[in-house]
């Protein structure tokens, strides 16, 4: 986002950032309460079973990174603290890996569908300024976008780890060299544009939906 920093944009990024902490925190949260159902109680001894922004913030990756690219209109790439998590501990590795993987996109998903319908609900044809219209609007789209982002099968991501539950022993040790590379390779993808397509398609259409009738 470009141009004169306003009230108007002072009070949309306060909007956007209470949305970013609050999906990102919930994205943890999935995490460290599914790998504790699972028999791992690393995540609850650090106190990470918690919707508590307090301990899943990372101050760069969910605060700075995030507010120089709502104000440059640089792509974004945000994360929270990660999870610890000890998978020895889990009962049944590839079922516990896959759940407490998909943990965070699926509750993700469910707040993007939530806010949809609190849109939906709210939304008069015509009306602008609403902040709660706002807040839904972007509370949407950021965890349509969150839960897009984390199913590609990038290390770090969760779609690799996903994908652990489904290839073949003789497949890890490739995923595992390519995880030392992960966090730059997506660096390059994100500031090169190559996700741009999937988001953009991704983006239309689900506002498409949303947007359907009115």
């Amino acid at each position: 986002m470009n141009g004169e920093i306003n009230a108007e944009m002072i009070g949309e990024f306060v909007l956007w950032m209470v949305a970013l902490v609050f999906s990102l925190s919930l994205h943890e949260f999935g995490h460290a309460w599914t790998s504790n159902y699972f028999g791992d109680d690393l995540a609850r001894s650090q106190g990470r079973v918690s919707l508590s922004p307090v301990t899943h913030v990372d101050p760069i990756g969910t605060l700075l990174f995030p507010a120089l690219a709502f104000f440059t209109g640089a792509p974004l790439l945000g994360w929270a603290r990660p999870v610890p998590v000890n998978p020895a501990r889990w009962q049944n590795y590839r079922v516990a890996n896959f759940w407490v993987s998909a943990a965070g996109i699926i509750l993700n998903l469910a707040l993007a569908v939530i806010a949809g319908i609190g849109f939906r609900l709210f939304y008069e044809p015509g009306v602008t300024g609403s902040a709660i219209i706002s807040f839904l609007w972007i509370m949407f789209n950021l965890n349509v976008g969150l839960a897009v982002f984390n199913l590609l099968p990038f290390p770090p991501l969760d779609g690799s780890k996903i994908a652990r539950s489904f290839l073949p022993d003789s497949a890890l040790p490739a995923l595992d060299a390519v995880e030392q590379y992960g966090f730059i390779l997506l660096w390059v993808g994100v500031i090169t544009g190559v996700f741009r397509p999937i988001f953009s398609f991704v983006r239309s259409f689900s506002q498409g939906l949303l947007m359907i009738g009115t």
